[in-house]
């Protein structure tokens, strides 16, 4: 399952989709928003998406994790617009029979999204706003 949203997200619900009685692991990554980039303050973030694109980028991450691991249970959900400081602008859940799998899968999931999936952010300073690479998310 994905999502994208200018909505807050709410982790635990986003986890709890992915529980199943027959795992025995469930992985949530949670990608807040930091206060600081390289010793400077950062005020908040906004981020911006290719939505059509990244809906399908998102599911090709989701149909790699069945291949390889064959986990079904996987949620990935990510917020665009203005994300303050402490907020979560990524939620990844797996759940799968055992904890490896759940770790390498989220791990993948997390890593690819930044790679190939196209949601942009933008660091807003003091002085300054700038666009950051999506792999620095």
């Amino acid at each position: 399952m994905i999502k994208i949203t200018f909505d807050k997200l709410d982790p635990e619900s986003i986890t709890n989709l992915v529980k199943k009685p027959n795992n025995g692991a469930v992985i949530t990554f949670l990608g807040t928003t930091r206060n600081n980039t390289e010793n400077r303050k950062v005020l908040h973030l906004e981020y911006e998406a290719y939505i059509p694109m990244a809906e399908i980028k998102l599911n090709e991450i989701i149909k790699h994790i069945h291949e390889k691991w064959d986990i079904e249970d996987v949620f990935i959900a990510h917020r665009l617009g203005k994300v303050e400081i402490g907020e979560t602008s990524l939620v990844v859940s797996v759940s799968s029979p055992h904890r490896k799998l759940a770790f390498d899968a989220c791990q993948y999931a997390v890593d690819t999204l930044k790679l190939i999936v196209p949601i942009w952010k933008k660091e807003f300073f003091q002085e300054e706003s700038k666009w950051i690479n999506s792999s620095n998310v």
